[in-house]
């Protein structure tokens, strides 16, 4: 029979223990983070890259660094339930004040959950009320600056550039001011008659990525709330304002599940998040954590919002639409947007790759650039589900492709291991139903998703539209991550020509081929695109076909440029920068 610890003294000083470990990970999260404003002024791309991928790698080293001190300590009690029930109470009394408490309470459930693999989840040592529970408001600095309107839109955002942290080295604050308060007071026009605003809040923290350093705000016009997002470029000549924002649907693909990880240091997180779901309401609390770089923490919110969905909802999960995959079983809910994927068992010739090979794809996605066109997906073990949430079908088909990912009852499904990544349409689908316009722009935008991919070191392998999918804001990205690899491993080739009639009607390959060629010339005759659709992407993309194409791109990556891919449309940008 388990025992409790003979003295609280023992159960506190774990739970200090498991405190100090979570404080370590937040600070070092937090230094790193902070050399984003000296990386941005620098122009030290690579170093804001590195910077990147080493807070990605902090989590884990730390958990697992705290675990094996806690086994230390604990010795042959460490699986013992009843004592960490008192480890998580002392633990609540610890850190029930702070600042970041719902970030030590996901930190808490990460140590508990790699030393029990939980199955599902255990309300006696995981703290699972953290999502839906409410601490009491503490006062605090607010977040943002208020300022006044009444008078020219272009003033306002002369004080706004004016009191940001970089107003010393911007190359010319008033011409900025002027020319997108230009956009601003013409979209304002087109809404009401006088282009005057009641006020504007803007954060006072400055949001770092790939070259951008981004001011957050928000625009009163009498009952009206719309965003307002500065973007910033840093030229040879001094800092710019490269673009101005003010639709939600905008600013939602700034901050969406495709993009990389801001690099933003608050000291309440949550109060960041909450400010701007008040601009971009459609988001969920989930993945605004995440974009800002707690992915752990909107992790759990992730899951707490699937459960939440789940008492609400009747429907059951089933095999989600599109053509079936010879890696992953794929399900989802009709009317819950995430999509789940389970590795199968076995896959389907021609496809030689291994599960750890899949699962390597996933990480390199997870650390990379994701330019806007990789889905970000997030990783769960040990999901439980009653049985009766999954269709008949279902059930059978992860029987017969996923048994060793899954384990069945008469009562309950476990999927040992998931991803769980945002639903899209895939293209192939949408392109049926689309009406010809969006079918028109959506065939522009799949070669768009392909350069941007290149321009960030990444090729798809595997280019069918079949592989594509449309967000809800009509982009193309790409979710199929099976066959793809970093650009700059691929050698880009030109087709032989044929020198025999034997070798022109030979049906076997007459030449070489290693394993990293590719041939772009012959991408046309298996995209997937027909009729007027090929012909549009022919006009716009013609040079995806060309190996000469693929090979300056991989010069000019290897030679140390970071390409530019902006998270937001050309008409945002202003016209005196956009020779950058």
């Amino acid at each position: 029979m388990n025992q409790r610890f003979p003295h609280q003294s023992s159960a506190e000083q774990v739970a200090r223990a498991v405190l100090r470990a979570f404080e370590k990970f937040h600070t070092q999260f937090r230094i790193i983070t902070q050399r984003a404003r000296g990386r941005f002024v620098n122009r030290d791309w690579h170093g804001l890259k590195a910077d990147a991928e080493e807070r990605l790698d902090l989590y884990k080293s730390v958990v697992d660094e705290i675990v094996a001190a806690v086994g230390q300590l604990l010795g042959s009690r460490v699986k013992d339930e009843s004592a960490w029930i008192d480890v998580k109470k002392n633990y609540f009394a610890l850190t029930h004040t702070l600042d970041v408490w719902e970030l030590a309470e996901t930190f808490f459930n990460s140590v508990t959950r790699k030393i029990f693999v939980t199955v599902g989840v255990d309300p006696q040592i995981e703290f699972v009320d953290t999502c839906t529970r409410k601490q009491s408001p503490r006062l605090g600095r607010l977040p943002y600056r208020t300022y006044d309107g009444g008078r020219p839109t272009a003033s306002m955002l002369e004080d706004i550039l004016k009191d940001h942290p970089h107003h010393a080295v911007c190359e010319d604050i008033q011409r900025d001011a002027r020319l997108a308060a230009e956009k601003l007071d013409n979209h304002l026009r087109s809404r009401r008659d006088a282009p005057y605003f009641d006020r504007i809040e803007m954060l006072t923290c400055v949001l770092y990525r790939g070259k951008g350093a981004y001011l957050i705000g928000r625009i009163f016009v009498g009952s009206d709330v719309f965003p307002l997002v500065i973007a910033l470029l840093n030229k040879a000549g001094g800092i710019v304002l490269d673009a101005v924002l003010w639709d939600e649907n905008d600013v939602s693909i700034l901050f969406s599940f495709t993009r990389s990880y801001f690099h933003v240091d608050v000291e309440k997180p949550s109060e960041l998040v909450s400010f701007l779901k008040t601009i971009i309401p459609r988001k969920r609390i989930a993945e605004l954590y995440i974009s800002i770089g707690y992915n752990k923490h909107g992790k759990s919110e992730l899951y707490c919002d699937m459960l939440n969905h789940l008492s609400r909802s009747d429907k059951k999960f089933e095999i989600a639409e599109g053509e079936r995959g010879m890696v992953m079983e794929v399900f989802t809910m009709p009317d819950y947007d995430l999509v789940f994927k389970v590795i199968k068992d076995h896959f389907a010739y021609p496809k030689r790759t291994t599960r750890n090979e899949v699962m390597d794809k996933y990480d390199l996605v997870f650390k990379h650039d994701r330019a806007g066109r990789l889905v970000d997906a997030q990783e769960f073990e040990y999901l439980k589900f009653n049985r009766g949430r999954f269709s008949e079908e279902l059930l059978n088909s992860l029987k017969c492709n996923a048994e060793q990912n899954i384990m069945i009852d008469e009562n309950q499904v476990v999927i040992r291991h998931a991803y769980i990544e945002r639903r899209v349409t895939p293209l192939n689908i949408y392109l049926k139903k689309a009406d010809r316009s969006d079918a028109r722009a959506a065939a522009v935008d799949y070669g768009n998703a392909i350069k941007d991919l290149a321009g960030s070191n990444i090729f798809p392998g595997d280019l069918l539209i079949k592989n594509f999918g449309v967000t809800r804001h009509g982009r193309i990205v790409f979710y199929d991550y099976d066959e793809l690899c970093l650009l700059s491993v691929c050698k880009f080739r030109v087709m032989p020509k044929t020198v025999s009639y034997e070798e022109e009607i030979s049906s076997e390959v007459w030449f070489g081929v290693g394993s990293h060629d590719v041939f772009p010339e012959e991408f046309r005759h298996f995209l997937g695109l027909r009729g007027d659709l090929g012909d549009i992407f022919l006009n716009h993309h013609s040079d995806l076909f060309e190996a000469v194409y693929w090979q300056n791109i991989q010069s000019r990556l290897l030679s140390g440029e970071i390409i530019d891919v902006f998270p937001y449309r050309p008409e945002h940008r202003l016209g005196n920068n956009l020779d950058c």
